[in-house]
């Protein structure tokens, strides 16, 4: 339990103010997100399906896929219903505690999405680069535990972020000017020393970032060598399409880490961060399943009759 002064657990609350500065952008924003977030659902459920009932991509890259899909289901779930109704309510308060949950299921999400990404890396590496050795190296027992390992570290990484949370105390109702709850609000909300916390963050949110990126760096470096050896052009450029929508969906989302952790923390800055935090945790999740399935036909396809299907029904 969230520890208070004066044992007030029951009247400290969070306010989430969202976007509430521009009242006149209140309606087209949740028109706007409320269709982004349809996408999302139906494109990543569609993905994890059509994965699934297609024997065509029973296959260690779309294995991973469907979790990805997955994790971004389950991120834009946890953020985005709790916009929408920010910018509809009148009531922005969110208990202490529905706070907490939401930051521990987002942290579980990014970092397994980190780590999928970075497993994703790793499997193209293999396929381009030592293609004799793909069926056995990416095997459905090295696909099942190279997923474990994501979701484990993700859970421990959010287990222990959570539990640097829980000895903070807070002691009155803090107006947050955010949609969504990051780490950054309970710092800024509690009363308490934030040392601890604050390392905690730094140590596991900078070392998760850290060696995922390196995988997929040192990935790309072997597959571009691999590729620069090759002598068809022909052959370069199917190896390049191999990887083109997980170099994309990679890019996107670091890029967006990066653009908010360098961009400067400045009064005049929180709106920028704001769209970027949007973008980050409610466009993202859906760009995912039309990254991947504008690049294969058959996924295309079989996604645009199931989007159909969900739509007529």
């Amino acid at each position: 339990m969230v520890s208070t002064d004066k044992n007030q657990s029951s009247v400290v609350m969070f306010i989430l103010l969202g976007f509430s500065d521009y009242p006149q952008l209140q309606v087209p924003l949740f028109v706007l997100f409320l269709i982004i977030y349809a996408v999302s659902v139906v494109g990543n459920v569609g993905m994890i399906v059509i994965i699934r009932i297609s024997p065509k991509l029973h296959t260690p890259m779309y294995f991973f896929l469907s979790h990805l899909s997955f994790v971004d289901f389950c991120y834009s779930t946890i953020v985005t219903p709790k916009l929408l109704e920010n910018l509809v309510a009148e009531d922005r308060r969110i208990s202490i505690n529905g706070c907490i949950t939401q930051f521990s299921i987002g942290v579980t999400c990014v970092i397994t999405d980190m780590v999928m990404l970075a497993v994703m890396a790793y499997d193209r590496f293999v396929a381009l680069c030592y293609p004799l050795l793909y069926t056995f190296s990416m095997s459905p027992k090295v696909c099942v535990l190279l997923v474990t390992v994501a979701y484990t570290w993700g859970i421990i990484c959010s287990l222990v972020l959570t539990y640097s949370l829980l000895i903070l105390s807070f002691c009155e109702t803090k107006i947050i000017d955010n949609f969504v709850c990051e780490y950054s609000v309970f710092l800024s909300a509690s009363c308490s020393d934030k040392h601890f916390s604050e390392m905690m963050l730094f140590v596991f949110a900078n070392l998760s970032a850290f060696f995922t990126l390196i995988i997929i760096l040192t990935s790309y470096l072997f597959i571009s060598i691999t590729i620069l050896k090759m002598h068809s052009a022909s052959g370069r450029h199917k190896a390049y399409s191999t990887c083109a929508s997980h170099l994309t969906a990679v890019t996107i989302f670091y890029g967006t880490i990066l653009f908010l952790y360098c961009f400067p923390n400045s009064k005049n800055s929180w709106l920028v961060v704001k769209v970027g935090s949007v973008f980050y945790t409610v466009v993202i999740p859906m760009l995912n399943p039309l990254i991947y399935s504008l690049r294969n036909n058959y996924v295309k396809e079989t996604l645009r009759k199931f989007m159909d299907l969900r739509i007529s029904q």
